[in-house]
């Protein structure tokens, strides 16, 4: 974190002394290597966690591949992709963005020039680079601030397959699925994920890869 440093003169002491003064650090894709989530199914809640775990493991028994982008994420890390997003994505202005809460992320959206005036397109090339290092800019809708992700109750992942997908559903009854699209998207798929407890996201095409203990 960025440090100012200022000397003070006391009354009754000439002697300078120097002291350091936290300062907001500009946003920046730097800020992407803090505040880290997790992709990882065992950081999920049970019993969602067990859930995931057996519906991801009858996709791949049936021929399926699965890449997970995310699972738990810190309400920090979400703080930093909501507003990132909101400001590129949104045209919402830097300036009005509200502070994380406590004294933990001490962010400055609002870039100035070097006469110390408000820099509109550094501040949002500063968020532009966040929501490209975080890989939201195909979002089309903003990370939550308070998610099922924060809640360790949601996986984003991409499943995909070739030809038919042999998958048994938690009854344990083979379910054949050849329709289109051959990924996480098929409808028919998600009919077997609500079997196991793994709701695929219902806000549609917005949020792809998005699924959870309810749907939300």
């Amino acid at each position: 974190m960025a440090t100012l440093q200022a000397t003070l003169t006391p009354t009754a002491d000439q002697t300078p002394v120097a002291v350091s003064v936290s300062a907001e650090e500009p946003s920046g894709a730097q800020w992407v290597g803090r505040f880290l989530g997790s992709a990882s199914v065992t950081t999920l809640a049970s019993p969602f966690r067990e859930a995931v775990s057996k519906f991801l493991d009858a996709v791949k028994a049936g021929g399926g591949s699965v890449h997970i982008s995310a699972t738990f994420r810190p309400p920090e890390r979400a703080y930093l992709m909501h507003w990132s997003w909101k400001i590129v994505k949104t045209g919402f202005d830097p300036r009005q963005v509200p502070s994380y809460p406590g004294d933990v992320i001490k962010i400055k959206w609002a870039h100035v020039s070097a006469s110390g005036a408000f820099d509109q397109q550094a501040s949002v090339q500063g968020a532009r680079a966040m929501v490209n290092s975080y890989g939201i800019s195909g979002l089309n809708v903003a990370p939550a601030l308070n998610s099922r992700h924060t809640l360790k109750l949601a996986i984003d992942m991409n499943i995909s397959w070739t030809g038919t997908l042999a998958i048994n559903n938690a009854s344990g009854t083979a379910v054949s699925i050849s329709s289109a699209p051959k990924t996480g998207m098929n409808s028919e798929l998600h009919t077997v994920g609500a079997s196991y407890g793994v709701i695929k996201f219902l806000g549609g095409s917005s949020d792809k890869p998005h699924w959870s203990n309810d749907g939300h």
